[in-house]
């Protein structure tokens, strides 16, 4: 998450899915966090530990979630407190910020968009100060945002600042689903079509630029995105 301190992230996510993709977002980005899915293991296990953010899910059960988020405040007001679910009613999200939510994201949400969110919350509320990542692992090569550079075994290459963008957008999201749109609005500001072409061109550039290692691949998720993955 780009982050200056280490803060944990609690997780009640009762879909299995949701829950490990978030997980896994998390872990990808050198945070640690607890996922639950039963609303009394999840307040055992807030009580045994230290979380800075809480994201709870009101989509199977929104009742359960609030007693949940309502205890958990209760215990720790200070805690950052986040809801997400798909298509609330206004009844939900009165209810939540009743509570003391501090965002409500609805599903189905871009990872950098939940990323820039709880940034934004802790350095409102936490004085969390944030520093810019800019070296990225992929396989065997290493990034460098700020040198725009491409380098693998001791061999060093320039790439463009759109090559670099686009490449930084996908190693803070590999392994996962990047929807076109996401990238389109982060990297290129806007999703015209004619945007969308060049980025399929860039697509074709980093694909050549990786392809000194096979265990690196840019698949195309048809009507989605696309996914860099790595062994």
């Amino acid at each position: 998450m780009n982050r200056g301190e280490q803060f944990k992230v609690f997780l009640f996510e009762k879909d299995e899915n949701v829950g490990l993709m978030l997980q896994e977002f998390m872990q990808m980005e050198g945070v640690s966090s607890g996922r639950f899915s039963n609303a009394d293991e999840a307040y055992d296990g807030f009580l045994d530990d230290e979380y800075t953010i809480c994201l709870i899910s009101l989509d199977k059960n929104p009742e359960e979630g609030f007693s949940l988020a309502d205890k958990i405040l209760s215990e720790n007001f200070n805690t950052v407190l986040i809801f997400l679910a798909a298509q609330p009613s206004m009844e939900v999200l009165t209810e939540a910020y009743r509570i003391g939510a501090d965002d409500f994201i609805r599903k189905p949400f871009i990872l950098e968009e939940l990323n820039a969110r709880i940034l934004a919350i802790l350095k409102r509320t936490h004085g969390v100060k944030i520093q810019e990542k800019h070296i990225f692992h992929v396989g065997k090569y290493t990034l460098d945002t700020q040198k725009q550079t491409l380098s693998i075994n001791g061999k060093s290459t320039k790439i463009t600042t759109k090559e670099c963008d686009l490449l930084k957008f996908m190693c803070e999201n590999i392994n996962l689903l990047v929807e076109r749109e996401a990238v389109l609005k982060s990297v290129w500001k806007n999703d015209s079509f004619y945007n969308a072409r060049s980025m399929d061109v860039y697509i074709t550039k980093l694909r050549r630029l990786l392809k000194e290692d096979d265990s690196i691949s840019i698949t195309n998720i048809h009507g989605k995105g696309y996914k860099l993955i790595t062994n």
